[in-house]
């Protein structure tokens, strides 16, 4: 096809249309009453009903709200995601800049943890965070607690975040390095000064993808939490949808996803062009 012909244009549009449409119709259906729904699920609401997401933060038909959730998964995925780019700067950065024997070989064995299942782990994991056990900290283990999930992030995170910053770091110029030796900063200093900020492109990219990974994750949570009070969102969410069953507030549900959609929407929203920018400059410089 030519480049600005209508074919071209026509495709992009209606490619366009099935991405956006999906997410207008969750934003009028989360207005609306059950009723409304089963009527007719593609008109729109006849008058909004906005409590429909004070129902789903609060609690809807005797159900607690996605509210405790909500602060849960903040918390676990801010901490999970800070743990994993200062360790992902710092293992890449000692890779990439400093070759030594064997270094080639760590860096192939981190990226090769991106083709592992994760389903093949959950079982091993949750032994042992059940065996594993600090006085003090984890007496009874790691299971049912946060560090134990954090852990376990952090660990099937960083051979992504290693991959997308190595490009980064190997394309910073060695003068860089050299100049901060001269005026007397250590490695620490040339690193933390120098090459980090350097290399930012690369931490929005990893760090806005690990955001979604963690702030979605499902299945190792719902192995390695059972406590209910300590459920992430997506927990929440699928227990409050199967305790209900058929008597469930359809429209206070939409809301509620539409809850769980908006914070990562906005984040790739709020870093799309650093994202975009950065994966191109990555692509290049690996």
């Amino acid at each position: 096809m030519r480049r600005g012909s209508p074919f071209v244009y026509a495709a992009l549009c209606g490619y366009s249309l099935l991405i956006v449409f999906p997410l207008i119709w969750l934003v009028y259906t989360s207005l609306k009453s059950t009723p409304e729904i089963f009527k007719s699920a593609w008109a729109l609401p006849e008058s909004p009903r906005w409590e429909n997401f004070s129902a789903a933060w609060s609690g809807m038909s005797g159900e607690p709200g996605l509210g405790p959730y909500f602060w849960n998964s903040c918390t676990l995925t801010i901490l999970s995601v800070f743990l994993i780019l200062a360790i992902g700067a710092m293992a890449t950065y000692a890779l990439t800049r400093f070759p030594f024997r064997g270094a080639q070989f760590l860096m192939n064995t981190f990226v090769s943890g991106m083709v592992f299942p994760i389903f093949l782990a959950v079982v091993p994991l949750f032994l042992l965070l059940n065996q594993t056990r600090i006085p003090g900290i984890a007496p009874k283990g790691f299971v049912d607690h946060y560090a134990g999930l954090v852990a376990v992030y952090v660990a099937y995170s960083l051979p992504f975040t290693v991959f997308v910053l190595s490009g980064f770091f190997r394309a910073l110029p060695n003068e860089l390095s050299e100049a901060a030796s001269i005026d007397g900063a250590g490695r620490w200093q040339t690193f933390a000064r120098v090459m980090l900020p350097l290399a930012r492109p690369g931490l929005i990219v990893a760090g806005v993808f690990n955001v979604i990974g963690i702030w979605n994750e499902y299945p190792l949570a719902l192995v390695l939490i059972t406590d209910r009070s300590r459920y992430t969102l997506p927990l929440g969410l699928a227990q409050i949808t199967q305790r209900q069953q058929y008597s469930v507030d359809f429209g206070a549900l939409f809301a509620a996803l539409l809850l769980v959609l908006l914070p990562t929407m906005a984040i790739y929203l709020i870093f799309q062009r650093q994202v975009s920018e950065g994966l191109m400059a990555g692509a290049v410089k690996g």
